[in-house]
């Protein structure tokens, strides 16, 4: 390999990025720059120590045909070399996934991580400005998924603000390396070009590498004889290469010139058939063009051995040739069954305004895009409505379809711009806006302003509308919260209205009800204006869970997680942290609630990050990690009460009454609050019926075993430690010492197999007071040494006390002990917390509660 002339600092960086590498901090790497300005060889240079240094390198190059086919740019990567990243049984499962980006990624990224666990790793992917939508999308997700893996990123861009690598940048939350090439010095120029030469450069040929300007691909072809020196750059090198495509038989010309027309990369029989010659006879020809220097084979297709050798190829054909070659190749590609998506650039290439044959082959490519490729999807179709005139009534039919496919590539706010213009009268359309062109619309958007909670009922009405329209537009406006209409002879509507009543009874607490409803609505028939079939199913596993199915609705929604619309993700994600949660699954619930804002974030929605907040802040609290809770409480009434409690505020008990109706685990939280009128309106769960009677037992020890038998079918770990748990401290004040410690030490047992760890040492607390002897106690954390998380519920109390401005007797009265005992305790808390004075202490409790826990 030639030596890599003046870039000794830009490659210093990427070898420290490799060290890093090594010692398991992953980062990504970004070289940019302007065509020609070296960037392929920094990156050849940079594979070439990773290898010296035994890491595992896989490397790609995205190209300018790849947005028409999914993982197009980075599948090479992954197949490439003797030991691929993924095996061929793993690509192929992958390859099935391409329609869900989201579900696609995880698994690569697991599929990754696991295949680099103890292997230092380098993945190269050069152009990456051209990269694949799904490309771009899988990087952001694996490479926030992998960010303490043995593993260097390393990508090369041409500057494109806001293109793929700025928000690949943007989105990571790994160390980023921006490495900008700037030309090279007149000296590395002239180093380089005897490295070629392997002798010195004589004068002449230094005066003209002069006129290249630090560009290193320009002296390469300066010095390879196809660049002569000028004043204009590019038209140097347009007669460079003209120059030697001079000496190439007609054949092999005319091959490099249709080829340029076809692109950067292009198949030999496409050319042939366009050529209408065999493809054999173009096997000399095509030979000619490799050992010119021009074309390089890479098997299954043929490019230019750079973007700038087929730019200067194709100014050397003619406007008029070019569009008619254009035309030509569209039309080839179509009738040889390759697809409107692959005809699609040619089309555009040649289209003008009111072409209405290549409007219809754009319509025609958006759809074949749709599933794999979105994003393409969206920009082709938007390309075929430019293309319609503003007074062309087909220009509303071709808007419906941009407002379509934006939304399945989820760009809502676009789409809803896009609608808003178009039906305004604006200069985007001049035509007629029928009611059902509205109506059309708004049933467009109507799914996913659901989804994300934006139905507003006065944009659901488009008057004088089709009746089947006008139905489904009434049913939107039921979900709204409006008065359903009395009645409805549409399936879809009446699917929509099933859903409408769905979520009444499940905010009244009517779970099978609303089970039934939305498994009705999930099975009727689909059609312009359906809710999206996974997530009605996602309300109605969650009714399931609440009505006494919670093993069936957790196996169902994980089963969604990977093969249900990964679009999605976020609120199956957020489903399951609850029903892990209520399952008693702590550790599962903790994954899927950071998965399910990690999606949020990816995914650009963030409407259900304070449900996943929730889960992660009631796991926080079973595991005493208060100032983590704290952090995600936020503006919850609920978390803050709980809070409250275990920071030794008792009065906040009574505040858990108000817990709301979508609270994960509700019922738990009532049974804490002696809710009584609560509960008694539950619906008739085992859940529900068990803490109600809980409740309803008081002290009664013989009740109280008979309410907790019925807990236990629910088979919900912790709401049965916590009615066990009554049990065992009404047993043991009833002097049943033997029935109170079996109690308690089941609860011991379950908490501590759980990971409750806060809620187990409390227990074990009560256990070691009546006098229990073990010869091992659980692992229950020690407390900590200083803070407020290192004082006994007794210091916590007193601290409150004090904070509200209780002198040591009038506390000494609320707790009914001794002023002693609270100036003891009030020491204790003096010297934990670093405080020297009630002052001291009292800002430190406002800080902390802002508002006081009693406010």
């Amino acid at each position: 390999m030639m030596p890599l002339r003046g870039r000794s600092e830009e490659l210093g960086k990427l070898l420290e990025a490799l060290r890093a590498a090594s010692n398991g901090q992953a980062s990504l790497a970004v070289v940019s720059g302007e065509p020609g300005i070296g960037k392929s060889a920094l990156l050849a240079a940079a594979v070439e120590q990773a290898e010296r240094q035994g890491f595992l390198v896989a490397s790609a190059a995205a190209h300018q045909t790849d947005n028409i086919s999914p993982l197009a740019s980075l599948a090479p990567a992954l197949r490439a070399g003797a030991e691929p990243l993924i095996g061929t049984d793993q690509f192929l499962e992958l390859a099935s996934l391409n329609t869900q980006p989201l579900w696609l990624a995880e698994r690569l990224a697991d599929l990754i991580g696991r295949r680099l666990d103890g292997v230092r790793a380098l993945i190269v992917l050069d152009d990456a400005q051209w990269s694949d939508p799904l490309t771009a999308f899988v990087l952001r997700v694996v490479i926030a998924r992998l960010p303490g893996a043995n593993l260097l990123w390393l990508l090369a861009t041409r500057p494109s603000p806001g293109g793929t690598t700025d928000q690949l940048i943007e989105a990571v939350d790994v160390p980023v390396h921006t490495i900008p090439l700037a030309p090279l010095t007149a000296d590395a120029i002239q180093d380089l070009a005897a490295d070629r030469l392997n002798h010195p450069v004589d004068p002449s040929l230094a005066v003209q590498l002069a006129s290249v300007q630090g560009v290193p691909f320009l002296a390469e072809q300066l010095i390879a004889g196809l660049y002569l020196s000028g004043n204009d750059l590019s038209a140097g090198l347009i007669e460079g290469v003209r120059r030697r495509t001079g000496e190439l038989s007609e054949d092999s010309r005319d091959l490099v010139r249709t080829a340029a027309v076809f692109g950067s990369e292009f198949r030999l029989e496409d050319v042939a058939a366009l050529m209408a010659a065999p493809v054999a006879r173009l096997a000399a020809p095509l030979e000619e063009a490799i050992q010119a220097g021009l074309l390089t084979d890479a098997g299954s297709v043929l490019r230019f051995r750079h973007e700038l050798l087929r730019s200067a190829a194709l100014a050397d054909v003619p406007p008029s040739a070019q569009r008619a070659l254009h035309g030509a190749i569209a039309s080839q590609l179509i009738s040889a069954g390759r697809g409107a998506a692959a005809a699609a650039p040619h089309v555009l290439a040649v289209a003008q305004s009111g072409d209405a044959t290549a409007v219809a082959t754009l319509r025609e490519a958006a759809q074949d895009l749709l599933a794999t490729m979105s994003t393409t999807a969206a920009e082709v179709i938007r390309e075929a409505f430019d293309l319609t005139r503003v007074d062309d009534p087909l220009r509303a039919e071709v808007g419906v379809d941009v407002v379509s496919v934006l939304l399945a590539a989820w760009q809502y706010d676009r789409a809803k711009a896009f609608a808003d213009d178009l039906l305004s009268g604006t200069a985007l359309y001049h035509g007629p806006i029928t009611p059902d062109l509205q109506a059309t619309i708004r049933l467009h958007l109507a799914p996913y302003q659901w989804a994300s909670q934006r139905l507003d009922a006065e944009e659901l009405t488009a008057p004088r509308a089709s009746p089947h329209l006008a139905e489904r537009l009434a049913a939107y406006r039921a979900l709204a919260g409006q008065e359903p209409p009395s009645s409805v002879h549409d399936p879809v509507a009446r699917a929509l209205l099933q859903v409408a009543a769905a979520e009444r009874a499940q905010a009244e607490g009517r779970y099978v009800e609303a089970r039934d409803l939305y498994a009705g609505a999930r099975r009727a028939e689909n059609g312009l204006g359906s809710l999206p079939t996974t997530l009605v199913e996602v309300g109605e596993l969650y009714c399931r869970a609440e009505a006494d199915e919670l093993s069936i609705a957790l196996e169902r929604v994980r089963e969604l997680m990977t093969v249900g619309d990964s679009w999605a993700g976020p609120q199956l994600a957020v489903l399951r942290a609850r029903l892990e949660y209520a399952a008693g699954n702590l550790q599962n619930a903790e994954e899927a609630a950071h998965s399910g804002l990690r999606w949020m974030d990816q995914l650009q929605v963030s409407g259900l990050t304070a449900a996943a907040d929730q889960v992660l802040a009631l796991v926080a609290l079973l595991r005493g990690h208060l100032t983590q809770a704290r952090k995600l409480a936020g503006s919850d009434p609920t978390i803050a009460a709980l809070l409250a409690i275990a920071d030794g505020d008792a009065k906040a008990v009574s505040r858990l009454a108000a817990t709301p109706h979508d609270f994960p685990e509700r019922i738990a939280v009532l049974l804490q609050a002696d809710a009584l009128d609560e509960l008694s309106r539950l619906s008739p769960s085992a859940a529900g019926r068990g803490a109600l009677a809980v409740v309803a037992a008081g002290n009664d020890v013989e009740q109280l075993a008979a309410a907790v038998e019925i807990v236990r079918t629910a088979q919900r770990p912790l709401l049965l430690a916590q009615a066990e748990e009554r049990y065992g401290r009404a047993a043991l004040e009833a002097g049943d010492r033997k029935t109170g410690v079996q109690a308690l030490e089941r609860v011991l047992d379950s908490l501590t197999a759980l990971g409750a760890t806060a809620t187990a040492g409390r227990i074990q607390a009560v256990l070691q007071a009546a006098g229990v002897r073990r010869r091992r106690w659980a692992a229950v954390p020690p407390r900590a040494q200083a803070g407020w998380e290192s004082l006994t519920p007794m210091e916590r109390r007193v601290a409150l006390l004090v904070a509200e401005g209780h002198t040591n007797r009038s506390a000494a009265e609320e707790l009914v002990v001794s002023a002693s005992t609270v100036g003891t305790h009030l020491r204790a808390v003096f010297g934990k917390l670093g405080v020297k004075s009630r002052v001291q202490l009292t800002r430190l409790v406002l800080e902390r509660f802002a508002p006081p826990p009693n406010a």
